[in-house]
């Protein structure tokens, strides 16, 4: 099942540090052994309800175990601090929904659920 790594990013005034664009020009080498590509990098954030300050990256990978060990491994590890010395966020790792997923099963469980606690 498809993993997801998702950034939420708060830069802050001023230039860019130039930590921050080693760190742009390395990060996809990072990716490779674990099949990682970028699916939002970049671009403008339509903010519809609620606020979001600041910029989204995700990242795919074939499954959670791929994310974790990108994460984990030492190339991205020795690259991270050029970004989070500079650049304030949030970075999640999240599975996907499997092929054919129904979220009104996703609810009959969750009420399921909750009436068997009553």
């Amino acid at each position: 099942m498809t993993a997801y790594a998702i950034a939420h990013l708060r830069p802050t005034d001023g230039p860019v540090p130039e930590e921050v664009f080693v760190y742009m020009e390395r990060i996809q080498e990072t990716f490779a052994p674990f099949g990682g590509h970028f699916l939002v990098h970049g671009t403008t954030v339509e903010v519809r309800e609620g606020t979001w300050p600041g910029a989204l990256v995700m990242v795919g990978f074939p499954s959670m175990r791929e994310a974790r060990s990108w994460y984990d491994s030492a190339p991205y590890q020795s690259l991270l601090p050029l970004r989070t010395n500079h650049i304030p966020g949030d970075l999640i790792l999240v599975d996907g929904v499997p092929p054919n997923y129904d979220p009104a099963k996703t609810a009959a469980n969750y009420r399921e659920a909750q009436g068997a606690g009553e």
